[in-house]
C-alpha cells in the first residue's frame, strides 16, 4: 500500500483550494479523482474534476466492490473513491492526495491506517461557510441550507482526524498544510 494525504471538511471550508495549492507545491502528490453520480457543474471536466457516472453504473460499481469508500453524501448524490484510481497513483510512485467529505475521509483513514495523514479543515464559523457557498453561485438556497446543516453536524468529527487545520488566513493555512505534509512524508521515510 502507498502513502496518502486526506483533506476533509464540510463544504465551503476551503479544502479544495488547499489541495490544489499542495499539488503545486509537492510534485510527489497526485490527486485522487473521486467518482460521483451528481450532474457535472459548469466548468467541470470528466476525468479531471470527477469521474462522472450515471446512477445505475455507480450502484453496479458498489456491488462489484470497486470502491475503497463511498457514501450517499446528499440524497441521491453518491461520491466514492475507486480502488483503481488509488492503485494507479501508488503504482506510479506518487502519494495520493484526497479532497473528500468528512465521512469519506474517516473511512479512508480507517482503511489506510498509518499510511495516511488525515487532516480536517475547519472554517472559522458556519457564517463564513455560508458566505463561501453563496460566493460560489453554484447552489440553490435549498442546497445551501442543506450544506450548512450538514456542516454543523460534520464539525463534531474534527477530533477523529490526525490534524485539525483552521482555515482563517489562507496564506497561513497553506503554510501550515505544507508543513503537515512535509513532516508526514519525512516521518514515512524513516
Amino acid at each position: 500500500m502507498g502513502k496518502s494525504i486526506i483533506f476533509s471538511a464540510p463544504s465551503g471550508a476551503g479544502k479544495t483550494t488547499i489541495v490544489h495549492a499542495m499539488l503545486r507545491k509537492f510534485p510527489v502528490l497526485k490527486f485522487s479523482i473521486s467518482a460521483t453520480n451528481r450532474p457535472m457543474r459548469e466548468g467541470e471536466t470528466q476525468g479531471k474534476d470527477y469521474h462522472f457516472m450515471n446512477t445505475p453504473d455507480f450502484l453496479e460499481a458498489i456491488k462489484r466492490g470497486q470502491f475503497l469508500e463511498y457514501e450517499e453524501v446528499y440524497a441521491g448524490n453518491f461520491y466514492g473513491t475507486l480502488h483503481s484510481e488509488v492503485e494507479s497513483i501508488w503504482s506510479s510512485g506518487s502519494v495520493a492526495i484526497f479532497d473528500v467529505d468528512v465521512v469519506g475521509g474517516l473511512r479512508l483513514k480507517e482503511k489506510l491506517g498509518n499510511d495516511a495523514l488525515a487532516v480536517f479543515v475547519k472554517a472559522p464559523s458556519l457564517e463564513i461557510i455560508e458566505n463561501r457557498l453563496r460566493e460560489r453561485k453554484t447552489e440553490s438556497e435549498e442546497k445551501i441550507a442543506t450544506r450548512i446543516a450538514k456542516a454543523s453536524s460534520e464539525m463534531q468529527f474534527a477530533p477523529s482526524f490526525d490534524k485539525i487545520l483552521l482555515n482563517e488566513n489562507l496564506s497561513q493555512t497553506l503554510e501550515e498544510a505544507a508543513q503537515m505534509i512535509a513532516d508526514f512524508l519525512l516521518s514515512q521515510e524513516m
